[in-house]
């Protein structure tokens, strides 16, 4: 029965994965920068472990390079993975209000990833479209969960706990707890044609 390696340094683990996406698809910096719209300088600073980028950059990357989110974020599964909470380092935005933790990520031939949101109360994160296809499927276990599909001119669902929502991420959306406690939620990213 094999497990999870020890855990890395994130920025280490971003660097690694980064460098090998890459490479496997043959671009170089100039044209990774080109397909993801983030710079040929923050791109090497990534890869050389020397920057912290934003959950924005990384869907940026991932988007541009027509891979999952987690791919970037996590280490080669083994046959057998158990994850436990203590091991997970979240990765942070909205001034450390927005936590996204990784748990599984999309590879080999599973095309879907699963993740998990805690959102301080007043949190928000905003996420350009995704690829084409995409479709994100969200559980709220605690608290209310405000979602916006389709930008500033989009539709808003109150999720409450309890309750699940499924839409298509290929346009712009956005979470956001408008209320006073801590909102927690699980979520499938599903990617077509991986």
């Amino acid at each position: 029965m094999a497990i999870q390696p020890p855990a890395r340094d994130m920025n280490l683990v971003i660097a690694d994965n980064l460098k090998e996406l890459r490479a496997r698809q043959q671009l170089s910096l100039g044209e990774a920068a080109e397909r993801t719209g983030v710079s040929k300088s923050m791109l090497g600073q990534i890869e050389r472990g020397e920057s912290s980028p934003t959950i924005s950059t990384l869907w940026k990357i991932a988007t541009g390079l027509h891979v999952s989110f987690t791919s970037l974020i996590e280490q080669p599964e083994q046959n057998i993975a158990m994850v436990h909470e203590a091991d997970m380092t979240p990765l942070r935005s909205d001034g450390g209000r927005f936590l996204l933790y990784p748990i599984f990520q999309a590879v080999g031939d599973r095309n879907f990833e699963l993740l998990d949101l805690e959102l301080a109360p007043g949190a928000v994160s905003v996420s350009s479209p995704h690829a084409p296809g995409t479709e994100e499927f969200v559980l709220v276990y605690q608290g209310k969960l405000e979602i916006s599909l389709g930008g500033d001119n989009g539709v808003q669902y109150s999720v409450g706990a309890g309750s699940a929502i499924h839409y298509h991420a290929d346009q712009a959306h956005a979470y956001q707890n408008r209320g006073e406690s801590v909102t927690k939620a699980a979520m499938v990213i599903y990617y077509p044609g991986k």
